[in-house]
This record gives structure tokens, sequence and C-alpha cells, in this order.
């Protein structure tokens, strides 16, 4: 194997078409396919599945995605530490968001990234706060700003901020004034609209009322607060979420929401990256815009 080789890969396996990673590489369709060829040969296994729509990875090309995708940013690490050992601020870094922090503080960290670190670059990639922490495990991110992180031996987490949970509900569903909160007890009266597990919000639900002894009752799991949103909105049940993810996710639609109390239900907010990969200086900048955006955006409520 060689770097190319990993690269081409990669690409084809993330677009899904030779067509499209040659164009984007710049480089011949059929020097793309010979290279990903010869990869398959030297390893005697079929990475990508050929058809007439594209290509997709076999279980042995999604195993070697994983890698591939480590190798080269390990490579890429390198690079930029050494250009930063000549004093030059500049190289990549990715940052994991969950969907609904990324649309309230991707555009004012990217303005405040320009102004202070103009010679660096950062990516920003979506997705639940669990797969955020396998993201950093396997060297895909750099930094992750995510909801109730477990304690794990290659991950410092450094915690931000508690934000309170809220009882989401369509207005027109409540028929009489609601209450100024709901007790977490009586939280298992209402029929819930959250994802499955291990979504960072359900698993801090479900541990908080069995330290009660009960649970939650669920009527529909799914992956996706905007969804979730959606049918709630439709009068299907209520949903639990901070209240910020209601106000990225659901402009200009009529909500109840509740804080839940006695006692406070609350989800933590912390910051991780790799105990065991030094961190740039680059990515170190990073992460200091990143907790003073958030601080700024989520708790103070700056635009």
């Amino acid at each position: 194997m060689d770097v190319k080789q990993l690269d081409y890969f990669v690409h084809v396996a993330d677009l899904g078409s030779f067509t499209k990673a040659a164009s984007l590489l710049s480089v011949a369709q059929s020097a793309l396919s010979h290279q990903v060829r010869a990869l398959e040969v030297e390893l005697e296994q079929t990475l990508l599945y050929r058809n007439g729509r594209g290509v997709t990875p076999t279980d042995a090309g999604r195993r070697l995605l994983a890698h591939a995708r480590g190798i080269l940013m390990q490579m890429r690490r390198a690079r930029d530490e050494l250009a930063e050992e000549r004093g030059a601020m500049v190289g990549h870094v990715v940052l994991g968001l969950p969907p609904t922090i990324a649309r309230l503080i991707t555009v004012p960290l990217f303005k405040a990234f320009r102004r202070t670190l103009p010679n660096g670059s950062f990516g920003v990639v979506e997705g639940l706060s669990a797969a955020i922490v396998e993201w950093l495990l396997e060297g895909r991110v750099d930094i992750g700003l995510v909801y109730n992180p477990a304690p794990l031996p290659p991950i410092e987490i450094t915690p931000l901020c508690e934000e309170e949970m809220f009882l989401v509900s369509r207005a027109n569903a409540v028929k009489r004034r609601p209450a100024a909160s709901v007790s977490l007890k009586d939280l298992p009266r209402y029929p819930l609209i959250i994802p499955s597990r291990p979504n960072a919000n359900r698993t801090r639900i479900e541990r908080q009322l069995a330290y009660l002894g009960l649970k939650p009752k669920i009527v529909f799991e799914i992956d996706g607060v905007a969804s979730v949103l959606d049918l709630v909105h439709q009068g299907y049940g209520h949903t639990v979420i901070p209240l910020n993810s209601l106000r990225s996710a659901a402009l200009g639609r009529e909500f109840v929401a509740q804080p839940i109390r006695r006692p406070r239900l609350t989800i933590p907010l912390a910051l991780i990256v790799s105990a065991q990969r030094p961190m740039t200086p680059l990515a170190k900048g990073l992460l200091s815009l990143v907790r003073e955006t958030a601080l700024e955006v989520l708790v103070n409520g700056k635009p």
C-alpha cells in the first residue's frame, strides 16, 4: 500500500463514484481505477461493490476505510506540526459538532477563526455525540463538542456548561395554560418522540428517571431533531431537548417548552480531544475559539 492508493480509495468510497472522485482529484478515471484495483489485488480483498449507479464499500472496504482515514489524518497532522515548527500557524483542523449546535455556532466560529487564525483552515463534520466520540478515537476529528460524554481513557473531557432540558409540546395541543415547569417524576405520563440509543439526550433522560425507579414512555424513535419536532408539531407526541436545540431547528413554528424540575433535568455539554495525540498550536487555537464562541452563543444567547 502507498498513501496515494489510500487517498484515492477514500475519495471513491466517500463520493460513491469513480467519475466524481477523478474530477475532484484532477486525475484520469482510468488511473484512479487502476490504483484502487492494485490496492485490492495487494490486499486480496474486494473493497468496493461496482454497479451502474456507482460504488459502495464492501465489509472489508469499510474496515479499511476507517484505517485509511486515520492514516491520512495522522500524515496531515505530521505535516502541520512540522510547518508550525517554522513558526507558521498553518494547517487544517477538523471539528465535530451535533447538527443543532453546528447550525448556531458555525458562522460566528468561522468569522472568529478567519480573524484570529487567518493562515489556517478548519472543517466541520456533523453527527450525533456518540458518533463524534467514535470519530475522535479513529482520528477523523481533532476536536469534538458533545453532549454527555462518557469518561474514556483515550479522551480528555473539558466541561463547558450544563444545558437545561425542556419538555416540548405543540402549542395548540396544550388545552389549558401550561404549568411553569414539569416534575421529572411526571415525565412518564407524556408520550415521547426521542432518538434511539446511544443518543446522549435519551441516555440522560433514561438514567435520571431510573434513579426514581421510572421509565420514559417512548412512542417513536427518530434520529434527528428536525424530524422529531416535525412529528411533535403534528401532534404525535412530545419530546425532551435542550432549549438551544429548539432554537436552532424550529424557527418560525409554535411550541410550548416547559423546563423539567424537581429535580432539575440538565445535560452536560463538553469539549473532547484525544489524550493520545498531541495537539498542534492551530488545534489549540481553535479549541479556545470553540469554547468562547459556544459560551457566547449557547449560554449568553448571542447571535
